[in-house]
């Protein structure tokens, strides 16, 4: 099996101690299926090109420049080289900053991870970092230029070694209270809440990443797959939401306490047998006398 090949190497330092390690990539999408865009009348592959935007002409990568838009069609053009220049110098090093608890750790803010394994001659103290910041449940921010960009970055052990996440900026990510802005304030008590915590109790379970199953990428195999068998796939059925009325019903029946009873289906002849009891106990009306009738009117 071939050794992965490290994205970065440098060193992590805290304190006055410093060790050197390497930084490989976590999470990747090669696996995933991948497409390519057909001219739908040739079938062959299309190519993409830059074009002049007023005169249409294919612009090379050679006469390609960056530009800044600083007013309505007017732009700062940035040369390769002062855009490299601009970059801040890198040290090869994570500086750690602070040790933060990790249960004050947003998530949101996470962007990458990357796996952090020591290198050459860092084991111990690699191990000394790992094994206290697991005592004392805390994860480390560190900053250094990562990929030509100053990143931050958080440090937490996992498994033998260590695991690197690059943060978002706070610019970037985006503010929670617009997403909830239009949330009703509502208070659920009672006999709903005892069962969604009833139905939560008996779900639940521990993370175990190997049962999370990528259904779309199952989902395109076996379209492709059938397609090249020359089959159609059966529709699915689009769920339909719960309605407040019918909340209460749906949380019973989840928790088993209140499933509908399926009614007896009755034959033709039983429907007709029934129909004529109906019939024949239905008792004769009587002629009331009109003042009866009148004193019932009033």
């Amino acid at each position: 099996m071939v050794a992965p090949r490290a994205n970065w190497k440098g060193f992590v330092k805290f304190g006055e101690v410093t060790c050197p390690v390497a930084l490989y990539t976590a999470a990747s999408s090669s696996e995933r299926i991948a497409f390519n865009t057909l001219n739908r009348k040739t079938g062959n592959r299309v190519k993409r090109e830059f074009v002049d935007s007023e005169t249409g002409d294919t612009v090379e990568r050679d006469d390609q420049v960056k530009g800044y838009e600083i007013e309505n069609g007017q732009y700062i053009v940035l040369e390769p080289e002062e855009v490299a220049a601009a970059v801040p110098d890198s040290d090869k090093t994570l500086k750690i900053e602070a040790f933060i608890p990790c249960s004050q750790i947003d998530t949101t803010y996470f962007d990458k991870p990357y796996y952090l394994a020591p290198h050459k001659m860092g084991t111990d103290a690699f191990v000394l970092l790992r094994d206290g910041m697991k005592k004392e449940k805390v994860a480390a921010i560190a900053r250094t230029v990562l990929f030509r960009r100053m990143r931050t970055v958080l440090i937490r052990a996992h498994g033998k070694g260590l695991i690197a996440n690059t943060l978002n900026f706070d610019y970037e990510v985006r503010s929670s209270e617009k997403a909830f802005e239009e949330m009703p304030d509502l208070k659920i008590e009672g006999e709903m809440l005892e069962l969604a915590q009833h139905i939560i109790g008996t779900k639940k379970g521990s993370f175990d990443a190997r049962t999370f199953d990528d259904r779309y990428e199952a989902a395109v195999s076996e379209l492709v797959k059938a397609k090249i068998e020359g089959r159609s796939l059966p529709k699915r059925k689009i769920p339909v939401a719960s309605k407040p009325s019918d909340l209460l019903q749906a949380l019973r029946e989840s928790a088993g306490m209140g499933a509908k009873a399926a009614k007896p289906k009755r034959t033709a002849a039983n429907a007709n047998k029934g129909a004529a009891r109906q019939k024949a106990a239905k008792p004769v009306a009587k002629h009331k006398p009109a003042a009866a009738r009148t004193r019932r009117a009033v």
